[in-house]
């Protein structure tokens, strides 16, 4: 196989440890958990953990806001429990990166309170402090940008809620301290950083109006009521035009570049990965980010062949035309969004689906980020009681609704319970007792567990059912792990014009494999003649004997992977 860094190789699995164990019974994930459950994931066949924000926070922005960027939540755990969570991965041949949030901190970090405590204080220009505010931008999440603070009589600047100032990375102390952080965390041994919001960190520097003729609530409500084309195109316009000067000012690529010199000082290959799906942000393919995320692929309420055909096209295009070749990288879920099986499910075949959805993801040419919890076929669980939600801004957006828009609260509350990010957060579901086995039956856990924890949707069910979507994700990540094609090879597409199937080799100096997926509720019979091949061995699924490619037989949302000569 070609040489290639451990990231290129490996398949990601994101852990939210706010949901995925708790390991000492308070209705909270934590280390402990994590640390019990590592065999699991062994076992699952992952290589690397993303860990979503551990720090200490007040957690109006589940954990996104933090109060100290080189310590561990006390829910969590402390430094020590991070270090055996750590060492265990490592231990059993896995890596860890994780989330670095540079655009801000919470608006309980000393720094905060200091900076705004006077104009004179030390840290005073450490946010964006203006006199009163500048523009008309609205906050991501709920409602104007610029916040006043009485002590020093002026505004400060949040992309994000009100609790999470953007720091001033203009100043060079900003700029070091939080260097300082990462060379922390370096130096404990974990193995890169997943950028939060890398886009938000500058502004443009005039600071124009946005154009749009809407608050963020109503730009939301109407959103949400957009029927004809129309609407919608002028919702996608409206959502493009209202935050479009608070994205990727300059500087961002020279900020990336010294994170990225940082980063190759230590031995192992550390990695950068961006929450963006922009290629620029890779600069020449060795000097900024290793990877970003293909959101565009996921980015579609239907994951259909032509669809997937002009991403690939696209992506694999883009990553080429880089002095130093790039290396892709695709998901279809995380924290932000809607789980697979909701997302792309129809509700009649959502098993099938879920099981093709994953081979798409782990054939295609690049690095794979999965998401806890899809193992399982976990779902979206809608929350419809306001007062069960901890996303914060989906209760902000409640209150707009009911206050401000003048909407039916029963209706408000569907709505928020809809657009908030907890129905995609809920807790791992590890066997059919009370609360799913997340903590014990007595405990309240943090957020809901969707019930179907009870009906087979949890792991300790699954483990004892060969059948089980549990055990597929494990036979798919080893037959991924084991041919080279799949992990080294080219992505060549093959039947560009098929409406009902995907089709495509994965070529590698020692192997072609070819893959096929129907997306269709029928069976097909696949004519692959005119490739001149013959089969040399089936990876999957598990048969006797080689198939005849002038009619490969696919079953209703089945998929075929096969080595040819």
């Amino acid at each position: 196989m070609t040489k290639l860094k451990w990231w290129q190789t490996a398949v990601f699995y994101q852990i939210y440890p706010r949901s995925f164990a708790d390991g000492n019974g308070d209705g909270i994930g934590d280390f402990p958990g994590m640390t019990d459950r590592l065999d699991y994931l062994k076992d699952l066949g992952v290589d690397a953990v993303w860990l979503s924000p551990h720090f200490p926070s007040p957690n109006w922005d589940c954990g996104y806001d933090i109060t100290d960027y080189q310590a561990v939540a006390p829910e969590y755990g402390n430094l020590q429990d991070f270090k055996a969570f750590l060492d265990g991965l490592h231990t059993r041949g896995m890596r860890l990166i994780l989330d670095l949030v540079l655009n801000h901190t919470s608006d309980e970090h000393p720094w905060f309170l200091e900076s705004k405590s006077s104009r004179d204080a030390p840290k005073a220009d450490w946010y964006v402090w203006e006199e009163s505010p500048p523009n008309n931008w609205q906050s991501c999440f709920d409602g104007p940008a610029w916040t006043y603070v009485p002590e020093r009589g002026q505004y400060y600047y949040h992309y994000f809620m009100k609790q999470q100032p953007d720091l001033n990375w203009h100043h060079p102390d900003v700029k070091a301290a939080m260097w300082q952080a990462v060379r922390f965390w370096l130096d404990l041994g974990v193995d890169g950083f997943r950028l939060d919001a890398l886009g938000t960190i500058f502004e443009h520097p005039e600071r124009p109006d946005h154009p749009v003729p809407m608050t963020l609530a109503e730009l939301r409500h109407f959103s949400e009521i957009a029927r004809t084309p129309a609407e919608i195109k002028r919702r996608e316009q409206y959502w493009h035009a209202m935050f479009q000067y608070q994205w990727g000012g300059p500087g961002l690529h020279a900020l990336m570049k010294e994170l990225r010199a940082i980063i190759d000082e230590y031995p192992g290959d550390r990695m950068l990965i961006g929450e963006d799906d922009a290629i620029a942000y890779m600069g020449n393919g060795a000097d900024q980010l290793q990877l970003v995320f293909n959101f565009p692929l996921m980015r579609t309420e239907r994951l259909a062949p032509s669809q997937l055909r002009h991403n690939q096209r696209v992506r694999l295009a883009q990553l080429d035309a880089l002095p130093e070749r790039g290396w892709p990288c695709n998901t279809l879920g995380n924290h932000d969004s809607s789980r697979m099986l909701t997302r792309y499910g129809d509700g009649m075949h959502d098993q099938a689906l879920a099981r093709l959805h994953l081979t798409l993801l782990l054939t295609l040419r690049g690095t794979p980020f999965l998401y806890n919890g899809e193992e399982i076929g976990m779902s979206d669980l809608l929350i419809d009681d306001p007062a069960r939600l901890r996303d914060t801004m989906a209760t902000w957006y409640y209150r707009a609704l009911v206050e401000d828009l003048k909407v039916d609260p029963a209706e408000a509350a569907r709505r928020a319970g809809q657009m908030s990010r907890d129905k995609n957060r809920t807790p791992l579901q590890w066997s059919r007792a009370q609360n799913g086995g997340f903590c014990p039956p007595q405990v309240t856990p943090w957020l809901p567990v969707n019930p179907d924890y009870a009906t087979g949707v949890n792991v300790a069910d699954q483990e004892a059912d060969p059948g089980s979507l549990l055990h597929f994700y494990r036979r798919l990540l080893r037959v991924r792990r084991t041919t080279p094609a799949l992990i080294a090879g080219e992505y060549l597409p093959l039947h560009e014009k098929a409406i009902e199937y995907l089709a495509f080799l994965r070529q590698a100096d020692e192997q072609t494999v070819l893959v096929a997926l129907n997306f269709s509720p029928q069976p097909l019979a696949l004519d692959f003649r005119d490739l001149g091949r013959t089969p040399l061995r089936v990876i999957h699924p598990a048969v006797a004997q080689a198939p005849n490619l002038a009619r490969l037989a696919v079953e209703p949302y089945g998929a075929w992977i096969i080595e040819i000569r």
